[in-house]
């Protein structure tokens, strides 16, 4: 009878099962590893590349994707610890840590652009804010070689405030690219009024679409959608010679994917000294009929 007592715990009087227990204590301990890598400095970005679609040895910008190393030094993506900390106050922290990141490297690299992902709640995150008005005031090019990509789930969170966010850092040079276009909801009204300059677009959509012809009717109606807008595309999780070849003659501008590199905490800058043929809306992504020129 006491060990019944004893496992119904604060469940409102019913048990919690095995199961229940064994998700919250992986949570829990997901928690204090990130809290401790965070009180450590044991993060780091991984940096991949992506690139224009019809040449592809020419790199447009690298996305920076988060990382946290753990006490062996091994690196731990961000799929095995966001769901846990996102919607926390450790999801704010790891935004700041991020862009920290990739400031630092933006700093450090004049002729390169970085992505960084963020979440739309840490727009009214005072640290997170701090962090970008240091970093824009410390290298003056740093805005236009700066990407921050917002998810489409993220941003329907508050799409008023998102508007008002974009519209204030558009001003000061800085390029938005909404992430994992078509996974979500967003209300084409908002989609409007967000003004992303790019879109990428959701790897759920790219794989086997050489021959999935579902896939090649969808992909071709969100890269409708984005011309229309006058945004940039950029097709995820491109895998295989066949997806990128089907892609390139489709019209996408950029692909990423493990195809053309993985992401790795030690990047070989790629560069290119050559010059955008005509600038795009806001300046920030160039593009003619036939290649997209990246900024740097």
């Amino acid at each position: 009878m006491a060990r019944r007592r004893a496992d119904r715990r604060d469940t409102g009087g019913a048990a919690e099962s095995p199961f229940s227990f064994a998700v919250a204590e992986q949570e829990r301990r997901t928690t204090d590893m990130v809290r401790a890598a965070l009180r450590q400095g044991r993060l780091a970005l991984a940096y991949q590349p992506v690139v224009v679609a019809r040449e592809t040895s020419r790199i447009a910008f690298h996305e920076g994707l988060i990382r946290i190393l753990d006490e062996n030094g091994r690196t731990i993506p961000a799929r095995d610890f966001m769901p846990v900390a996102e919607n926390s106050d450790l999801g704010r922290l790891i935004d700041c840590a991020a862009l920290e990141l990739g400031l630092s490297a933006l700093r450090r690299e004049p002729t390169v652009r970085v992505s960084i992902n963020m979440s739309a709640r840490s727009i009214g995150y005072p640290r997170w804010n701090e962090i970008l008005r240091n970093g824009l005031v410390a290298e003056r090019t740093v805005a236009d070689r700066l990407i921050l990509e917002i998810t489409e789930g993220s941003a329907m969170l508050m799409p008023e405030i998102v508007v008002a966010f974009m519209d204030d850092l558009h001003r000061r040079g800085i390029t938005f690219a909404l992430d994992d276009f078509g996974s979500g909801f967003t209300a084409f009204r908002h989609f409007r009024e967000f003004s992303f300059d790019i879109v990428k677009i959701d790897g759920q959509f790219i794989r086997g679409i050489g021959h999935d012809a579902d896939n090649q009717v969808l992909t071709q109606a969100l890269m409708l959608i984005a011309r229309q807008f006058d945004m940039f595309t950029v097709a995820e999780a491109v895998e295989t010679a066949e997806e990128a070849a089907w892609l390139a003659a489709a019209g996408v501008d950029c692909l990423q994917g493990y195809h053309f590199g993985a992401p790795t905490t030690r990047p070989v800058w790629r560069q290119t000294k050559k010059k955008p043929a005509r600038s795009a809306r806001r300046g920030h992504v160039s593009r003619t009929s036939d290649q997209v020129v990246p900024c740097a």
